[in-house]
């Protein structure tokens, strides 16, 4: 009997290594179809999950009250699953170089516990080559059994959007791969089990690797350059936000907006492809030009605040600002590589600390990360500039009132407001006579 077979009848087990943002929605998914070990090292998070409780806010409490996925740190327990899925994060380090650390470690971690006739699929996003290049040595390395004889391997990238409740696992067309038509077909079916939107078998390994991060590439690329043209048309005087509002009514206008680039993957992906680009002896122009751009835009709005204080007739030195937002998108607790700490480092560097309200952000992560400790909303008083950087729903609900609340007794002509994401009527403040300013 196949292995697929086996797990549909409840002879076999699924596994998920990484039970973050990615990896747990993965694991309630398939445990409403098959037997389902969700394993993390973070013991802290295991026990969060096992008195359902869900941090990431991906599928919610009552989800993981719930579910049947049998929740470890216990990585022997990995021993008793056939099929192994691996969904933990690929950072990059400082100097924008790949961090395969986490990816290697679940490697080593699978590796000791990997038993003969299973699959090991990845869904990490890396560059072409890094499954069957980098982590197939150290799966057999680890566990003294041969690829391709005791064990084989599949690549799919996850496509889960974080925070999103409408692009899910089960509505996103999901790539598949296998090093032999074998595994294909049955990495295949195993994702059918759950992806109602179906799957795209893609022809290799290496091409599932490189469509996942031409995707957030090609999503960065073109936030980069809606960055640039409101660069350019701030220097004009002119609104981006309209601007891109008429050039919208054509048929094949796409649809991007400016913003500042943070999370797990648009900030991070185009580094892995540019890394490999430069190991085979090609310098990307392109890509990293775009890269260089969202990398800027958390200073330049943080200058642009100082430039409306200074018109406002604040000291700066001594002004009061607060920061709506901190994660790396709206109603999303994940502030990994968010880019509104490049506001905080930019406003401290003119001698001013901002005092940052997150009503969504995890904030343990957020002060072990960022030493950020958030103040709530109703503390945002007196202040002299507010600075908008997510558009979280809460943030959508503020009156006007509720804005002129949080700033000092002053004319509106002294009070400056920054709307990052242009998420108020515009109209509205500036005939107000805010010192008003968007990307």
């Amino acid at each position: 009997m196949k292995l697929y077979d086996r797990i549909i009848k409840g002879e076999e087990k699924i596994s998920l290594i990484g039970l973050g943002y990615v990896g747990m929605p993965i694991a309630v998914s398939f445990a409403k179809k098959a037997k389902v070990i969700g394993y993390d090292l973070n013991e802290k998070k295991i026990e969060l999950y096992k008195n359902g409780i869900d941090p990431t806010l991906e599928v919610g409490d009552e989800a993981i009250k719930n579910t049947t996925v049998e929740f470890t740190a216990d990585e022997t327990k990995l021993r008793e699953a056939k099929f192994h899925i691996v969904a933990v994060p690929t950072p990059v380090n400082a100097d924008h170089t790949p961090d395969l650390a986490p990816v290697e470690a679940a490697s080593e971690i699978l590796g000791r516990n990997l038993t003969r006739g299973s699959i090991v699929v990845y869904e990490s996003t890396v560059y072409p080559g890094v499954t069957e290049e980098v982590c197939v040595p150290i799966l057999e390395k680890k566990s003294g059994l041969k690829c391709g004889v005791d064990f084989k391997v599949g690549y799919s990238p996850e496509r889960i959007n974080p925070g999103d409740k409408v692009h899910r696992l089960e509505t996103i067309v999901k790539i598949v791969s296998g090093m032999d038509a074998e595994t294909l077909d049955t990495v295949a079916k195993v994702y059918e089990l759950v992806v109602e939107a179906g799957v795209h078998r893609a022809e290799s390994i290496k091409v599932a690797e490189a469509a996942k991060v031409i995707e957030n590439s090609q999503r960065d690329i073109n936030i980069a350059f809606m960055n640039e043209l409101s660069i350019i048309f701030n220097k004009m005087g002119i609104d981006t936000k309209a601007v891109l509002e008429a050039a919208g009514t054509k048929w094949n206008f796409l649809k991007f907006s400016p913003g500042l680039v943070g999370g797990h993957c648009i900030g991070v992906d185009p580094y892995y492809l540019t890394y490999k680009a430069e190991q085979i002896g090609y310098h990307s122009q392109v890509i990293l030009a775009g890269r260089r751009i969202n990398d800027d835009m958390g200073r330049y709005v943080a200058e642009n605040t100082v430039k409306k204080l200074i018109a406002a007739g604040v000291n700066v030195k001594d002004a009061r600002v607060a920061i709506l937002g901190f994660t790396f998108k709206e109603n999303c607790p994940d502030t990994r590589n968010t880019r509104v700490t490049d506001i905080v480092n930019e406003l401290e560097e003119y001698g001013i600390t901002p005092a940052v309200a997150d009503p969504v952000a995890d904030t343990a992560e957020a002060k072990q990360h960022y030493g950020i400790d958030f103040v709530g909303l109703n503390e945002i008083r007196s202040m002299d500039a507010v600075i908008i950087a997510v558009a979280h729903g809460e943030f959508l609900k503020l009156t006007a009132d509720d804005i002129g609340a949080m700033f000092k007794a002053e004319e509106n002509k002294n009070r400056v407001l920054i709307d990052v994401k242009g998420i108020l009527n515009k109209n509205d403040y500036t005939a107000a006579g805010y010192q008003y300013w968007r990307l």
